[in-house]
Order: structure tokens, then sequence, then C-alpha cells
């Protein structure tokens, strides 16, 4: 079997008005890269970039300098394919080409599969996981009565664990997990995301009124380069830190997880160089006894199945990223939803079992969805 044709298709949608995703300010829109490979034996894989800036480039990326290095290869040469098209782009370094890689090789796996007619987590050794357990992602920042309203949805819908997200100062941060803590005291337990707002004087501050608060997790308190910042604060309070979805690759993310600075690790697979460098990340993290929980984040169903799948393949798993919102690269790019959280039972969401990753993508939707 070998490569004929690698096409890429930079995508964008609106996000919903009233979701504020970061305490940073509003994003209006969430752009992803899609990679479409197809095989001599007219097999097609399909592979999900993050890529929030400049997904059209990402693809003249693809189109004009990595197509080349695929056209004739092997698709079950992922390790090599991977070395490959890293050192054509950044090597180790991470960044925006390296999510471009991350697309190609999680349609090399969705190849693989289909080829098998296997799941993608049965490739990875499957640890028998029909289903995962998941968390609600993310309660907004912004208004106390928007966030609320989303946190009882997600009670609603039986979240056992709910992000929420907070911002500067800390008081603000404080009181406003306080109050949502009540909110759902007994039916749910709550986990915190800064998406780095503060400094490490200020994270200690907060980290110990989390603490009080039994949050389960505080999540990127810190710029992620801040590793001694993250040490300080973990000898300083006794609170689970999470980190990682901003890591690019196994080499970034190792000393982190040597550190033993973080109890749960987030490699994003549609960031982390696909699913061939994020099970090297996990890998990694459970010889450290570092729990692995993927992030997702805003993005499509490509990304949702790959995770899902690693989820149901990883030792060390924890809990998936559900995002509760609606997003129409998640819903309308392929025929079903995956990680939607419509699917959840019992806390826990279904992992994909048709060949590859197990999802269909909707050409219309493909088209609907490209940008220019």
């Amino acid at each position: 079997m070998r490569i004929v044709e690698v096409r890429a298709h930079p995508l964008a949608a609106p996000i919903a008005p009233g979701i504020q995703t970061t305490s940073a300010g509003d994003r209006p829109t969430v752009s992803i890269l899609v990679v479409e490979v197809t095989t001599d034996q007219g097999i097609t894989g399909w592979g999900e970039g993050l890529l929030r800036a400049a997904p059209g480039a990402a693809a003249r990326l693809v189109e004009q300098t990595l197509k080349p290095l695929l056209l004739g290869a092997d698709p079950f040469a992922v390790e090599a394919l991977w070395a490959r098209l890293a050192r054509a782009t950044t090597g180790r370094a991470g960044g925006v080409l390296i999510e471009t890689v991350a697309a190609i090789d999680i349609a090399l796996w969705d190849i693989m599969g289909k080829a098998l007619g296997q799941p993608v987590h049965r490739l990875l050794g499957s640890c028998g996981r029909a289903r995962v357990a998941a968390y609600a992602s993310s309660i907004s920042w912004g208004r106390l009565a928007i966030a609320e309203a989303q946190a009882e949805e997600a009670v609603r819908r039986g979240f056992p664990l709910i992000k929420v997200k907070i911002g500067a100062p800390v008081e603000a941060a404080v009181e406003r997990v306080r109050v949502l803590a009540r909110l759902v005291a007994g039916r749910a337990k709550l986990c915190a995301d800064a998406n780095w707002a503060f400094d490490c004087d200020d994270a200690l501050r907060l980290a110990r009124a989390l603490l009080d608060l039994d949050v389960h997790w505080l999540e990127e308190p810190i710029v992620p380069e801040d590793l001694d910042g993250y040490r300080r604060l973990r000898a300083a309070v006794p609170i689970r830190l999470a980190a990682g979805e901003s890591e690019f690759t196994a080499w970034g993310a190792r000393d982190l997880i040597a550190s033993r600075a973080v109890g749960v690790i987030q490699p994003d697979v549609a960031r982390a160089g696909g699913i061939t460098e994020t099970r090297r990340i996990a890998a990694l993290a459970h010889c450290f006894h570092v729990a692995y929980a993927p992030h997702v984040g805003f993005s499509g169903a490509i990304c949702a199945a790959a995770s899902l799948h690693l989820a149901a393949s990883t030792p060390n798993f924890a809990t998936f990223e559900c995002m509760i919102f609606p997003n129409p690269l998640r819903e309308e790019l392929a025929t079903t939803r995956p990680g939607d959280p419509s699917l959840l039972e019992g806390g826990a969401l279904p992992v994909p079992e048709g060949p590859g990753l197990g999802i269909e993508i909707d050409r219309a939707a493909l088209a609907r969805l490209t940008v220019a």
C-alpha cells in the first residue's frame, strides 16, 4: 500500500455568543486544519491539526512541502514518516508546524485501522475500555449568571467533574469557584483552568484558596515555560496541578513530567504531533505515575475521535475533556458526533468502534466549513 494523494482543508466556525473561552477575552471563531490522505488501495485517512492561527498557510505547507515527502510512502511507516515530517518543519521544537504534522499523523493511523478492519485503540493496545470517564468543559469566565446556568446544565447531564474558567484578580477567581462549588455541592466536583492568567506569587495565593475549596485540580495557573514556578507551586501547596496542553512533543513535555510538578498531563493530539507523539507523552507520564487527561478544547470531530482512542488505550488515563458548548467542527464535520455531551451515560462517553478512527467525514459539511 502506498500514499498517492494528500489534500489539506483549512476550516473555521463561529463560537456561539456568550461563551468566553478564557479570561483573556472572547474568541469569535475557532479554526482547525483537516488533512485527507489517500492510498493506492482507495483507503482515505483523515487527520486534524489544532491550527488556531493561519490554517490556510498550514494547508499550503502540507500541499507544497510535506506532500512530496509522503507520496509513494507506506502509510504504516508512521514512526519513519513522523521523523521525516518533523525534520522538514521544526524538528523537536514544536509550534504550528508540528500541529500540521499532527494532522497527517492522525490520518495515517486512520488508514492503518481501516486497512486492518480494526479501531485505532486496538492498534494501540486497548485497555478494554468501551467507554471512558469524562468531565464537562468549560464553565465560561464572564457573567456569573451565565456560568451558573452552564454549571447547572453540566450537573443535569450527569458530569461528575466540571471545569471552571478563572482569571485575574485572585479574589475574583476564588469567589467564582466558591459560588459554583456551593451550587454543585454533593452532585459534582470542580476543577479550575486559569489559562496562564497569574504570576507565580498570585498563583500561590490562588492555589491555597482553591485547596480549601476542595478543587480537584488547578490547570495552567502560570505560563507553561515557567517550570521552576510549577515546582515552587507544587512544593508550597498540596493541590493537584494540571498542565501540558501547550506542549508539542515528548521532548518538550519531558522535564515537566520528570519534575513531578504536575499530577495531570494534558497533551492535545491535534497539537502534540498526532497519535504517534501523544502516546509517547502519555507513556512517559505513566513511568512517573502522572495521570493522562487529553486536552480537546474547541476542536473538531477528528480530534475528539483520536483522543477517545488514546483514552481507551492508555493505562494512566484519568478523564476525557468533553466540551459542552455548540461547535460545528465537532457536530457537523462527521456523520456522528464523537465526544458529544449528548452521548454521556453514567459519566462516561463511548469510544468509536468502527475501523480506523471510527467516523465518516461529511464532505458537504467539509466544503461548507472550509475557508479561503
